[in-house]
């Protein structure tokens, strides 16, 4: 083959390359330009972005503040027994009408609990959850704040005072909103579903710290245990 065509060759091979890595360039380098869109997609739907301003209102906000005296459809919450765990200002003692104390009830309860709420304060409540202990290990270990922060040791809500004696509206409102280093659940875990922990959370109480005259009359402390 003439040394020519082999010449040739090499520069129509190394031509080909060239496009190759020029994309391969473009795609890792950063560009203030914007890119080109072959199709048409929702980038570049019409909209308002947040704090910017529309000139269609008198006071050119594109954000619009709810309407006065108005609520979403199916969002009233004016039942406070159900939604806040309130009755007549004060905490609620008693399960709301909507939620039966039942066995399905608890059984329900103990579910949700087991998910969100036993890995700090463990299956049987006693603030013994694999997160906590993991955490207490950490803070023990280092003697000081672990990457910047710091852990509370999770309550034990069968045995601390503090928490056994609190109303079921107290713990269902606790459980919704949080307390000090605890998030709040009520956006993740349905109404009832809290209702239902808060159940269960009382039956764990009742059932670490019964009291002899608990037990029906005709059954001996052996047959209750």
């Amino acid at each position: 083959m003439p040394r020519l065509f082999i010449y040739v060759g090499l520069i129509l091979l190394l031509c080909l390359l060239i496009p190759p890595a020029v994309i391969a360039r473009v795609r890792v380098t950063p560009n203030s330009n914007l890119p080109v869109h072959f199709i048409q997609d929702m980038d570049f739907q019409s909209k308002f972005k947040a704090q910017s301003v529309n000139p269609l209102f008198a006071d050119r906000r594109a954000v619009r503040p709810p309407v006065d005296s108005t609520v979403a459809r199916g969002e009233t919450y004016v039942d406070a027994y159900f939604y806040d765990g309130v009755v007549g200002g004060q905490w609620a003692t008693t399960l709301p009408p909507q939620i039966p104390l039942t066995m399905a009830t608890l059984q329900r309860g103990q579910q949700r609990f087991n998910i969100y709420c036993s890995v700090c304060h463990g299956e049987t409540g006693a603030g013994d959850g694999s997160v906590n202990q993991k955490a207490m290990e950490l803070v023990a270990n280092t003697n000081g704040p672990v990457n910047g922060t710091v852990w509370v040791q999770a309550k034990n809500l069968v045995h601390d005072e503090t928490v056994s004696v609190q109303p079921v509206g107290q713990l269902f409102n606790t459980i919704t909103n949080g307390i000090r280093n605890m998030a709040g659940y009520g956006s993740q875990i349905p109404v009832a579903d809290r209702w239902a922990i808060a159940a269960y959370v009382k039956s764990l109480q009742r059932s670490q710290n019964a009291h002899p005259s608990d037990v029906p009359a005709g059954v001996t402390l052996a047959e209750a245990k």
